[in-house]
């Protein structure tokens, strides 16, 4: 088994995510920026436990030096390259992430991705991680056709731009590469069972990152339970 037979297990779900209309209205450029100011903070929320999941990774017993190495390397890439885009947007518009909650997606997405990686075997943890990886890379690819496709025919926010220019780049894409190298050779030693859980990870986190973008392009609050308790 590989990581390529996680993917295609989570094709269908992944042909939606491309066309979520949250990004395909980045491209566009009539993404209201307020959602994707929301977008932001609930990212750079998500990249804190991102980066500590991959350092947690990378302490697991049994882990080779080159593999907990990288592993920490992905880390640092999560808080400095993409958090210091996020910084970049930060300081643009004069907010911050500190002090804000996660939301309801967010903190789903990442107690999941915690849990997986604190409960389960090293290859499971790799398997939950793996489409923050390859899923942002692959529509952050879709994403850079369709503005080649559509040229000067729309304007759009330089924002949208950047993080396509990041999440299409060669850059990032040797990142996932490596990373996916990482999660085949873990799938290849893994018995039967491992591999079963390894897919249902990836399959899951497919989802909740489609359900992240869904978060922000519906501005998805906490209810006010009390308040409603009142009426």
């Amino acid at each position: 088994m590989s990581a390529q037979s996680f993917w295609d297990a989570a094709a269908s779900l992944i042909a939606v995510t491309e066309r979520h209309p949250f990004l395909v209205s980045m491209v566009n450029g009539d993404l209201d920026i307020e959602k994707f100011r929301y977008y932001v903070v609930q990212d750079a929320l998500y990249l804190d436990d991102f980066a500590d999941c991959l350092r947690r990774l990378g302490a697991n017993k049994g882990v080779s030096k080159e593999d907990s190495d990288r592993l920490k390397s992905f880390a640092i890439g999560a808080e400095e390259a993409e958090m210091q885009l996020h910084k970049s947007f930060f300081k643009k518009w004069n907010i911050s992430a500190e002090g804000v909650e996660q939301m309801p997606n967010s903190l789903l997405y990442t107690s999941y991705m915690k849990r997986i990686v604190a409960t389960r075997c090293h290859a499971e943890g790799l398997a939950a991680l793996l489409p923050c990886f390859w899923v942002y890379m692959h529509v952050g690819k879709c994403m850079l056709k369709l503005r080649e496709e559509l040229g000067d025919s729309v304007t759009r926010a330089p924002q949208f731009d950047a993080w396509i220019d990041m999440y299409a780049g060669e850059e990032f894409e040797k990142e996932v590469t490596d990373y996916i190298a990482m999660v085949d050779d873990a799938a290849k030693t893994a018995d039967a069972d491992t591999v079963k859980e390894m897919e249902k990870h990836f399959i899951t986190c497919c989802k909740l990152e489609h359900m992240f973008w869904d978060q922000a392009e519906n501005l998805m609050q906490w209810p006010d339970i009390e308040h409603e308790l009142d009426n």
